[in-house]
């Protein structure tokens, strides 16, 4: 997504992003040059008003292109994305859609085909899709998909394209194979439903956590109850669990730590990464460390 942007979007164009996106989106949107304006994250009465508000402040303006930005499921938080709220906003103001499908292209829908499958929308409502293929697919590289005179546009115009080497053919083999064992094995996207509710049950026992992701996102994301106030000593407190679990139990669970770069403003928390090829002793270990860990670290902290 950080060269499709700016492949499409340039100085003077608009861009409407979730204030969640994650950090390779962001720096999509400072290399386009484009006018930036982030809506409240996940929350489409805030991304109607500012659709609205952009509608209303550029009318009459001549060949300005308007384009609204959202990841699927959401890396910061492990929420999904609703994406047929958002494409009826995009057809009552007229934008384009740029929808970053890596965390969620192998896991959502039915067969594994990612928000349009999930929510049952035609990929043609969609100006572009992009996905990282180092999730569910388990190798390297990236796609984009849309029109032939999307795609066209974007091969001359592309940095990512223009200069990059092509993809090495047994990491082509590799993401192509990892579709097929997907069509072919239908029951791991059903293990992996299976295996996100057995967490949820273990994680929804502790005190001291929130869960903030959506209940079918394989992201599991925990916040604290209460903050301390500080950025900083929230952050503290994580990473001492993190370690503690990974230490003490072999439980290795990540405190969203960010660059200074970084201007998402979501809440840290704790990412825990579901897999289809995890057994449910697994999960129920994790909930357990984090559950004794936590209540160690955070004491009385409700």
């Amino acid at each position: 997504m950080f060269s499709a942007i700016p492949a499409f979007s340039k100085k003077g164009d608009i861009i409407v992003a979730d204030e969640g996106v994650h950090w390779g989106i962001q720096n999509g949107l400072y290399l386009s040059r484009s006018t930036v304006v982030y809506f409240k994250h996940n929350d489409m009465d805030s991304l109607s008003k500012t659709l609205e508000n952009i509608t209303s402040k550029y009318k009459g303006t001549k060949n300005l292109r308007r384009y609204i930005v959202v990841e699927a499921l959401y890396q910061n938080s492990g929420q999904i994305a609703p994406l047929d709220e958002i494409i009826k906003l995009k057809e009552k103001y007229r934008f384009r859609i740029l929808l970053d499908e890596g965390n969620s292209f192998g896991v959502l829908g039915s067969s594994g085909r990612g928000l349009t499958e999930h929510y049952g929308v035609p990929v043609e409502k969609l100006d572009l899709i992009t996905a990282a293929m180092g999730h569910a697919l388990a190798t390297e590289g990236g796609f984009c998909t849309g029109s032939a005179r999307v795609i066209d546009h974007q091969r001359l115009s592309s940095s990512g394209y223009v200069f990059s080497a092509s993809l090495p053919p047994y990491l082509a083999s590799a993401a192509i194979t990892a579709i097929d064992v997907l069509d072919e094995n239908p029951n791991l996207l059903t293990k992996l439903k299976n295996n996100i509710a057995v967490l949820w049950k273990g994680l929804s026992r502790i005190p001291s956590f929130t869960i903030a992701s959506h209940p079918e996102s394989p992201i599991v994301y925990l916040r604290l109850k209460q903050s301390t106030g500080s950025l900083k000593d929230d952050l503290q407190l994580l990473e001492n669990i993190a370690e503690r679990t990974l230490k003490e139990d072999s439980v290795f669970v990540a405190a969203s730590r960010r660059s200074t770069l970084d201007k998402c403003k979501l809440p840290v928390g704790i990412r825990l990464f579901v897999s289809a090829g995890h057994e449910e002793s697994d999960l129920h270990k994790a909930s357990e460390s984090l559950e004794r860990v936590a209540a160690i670290v955070l004491g009385g902290r409700n």
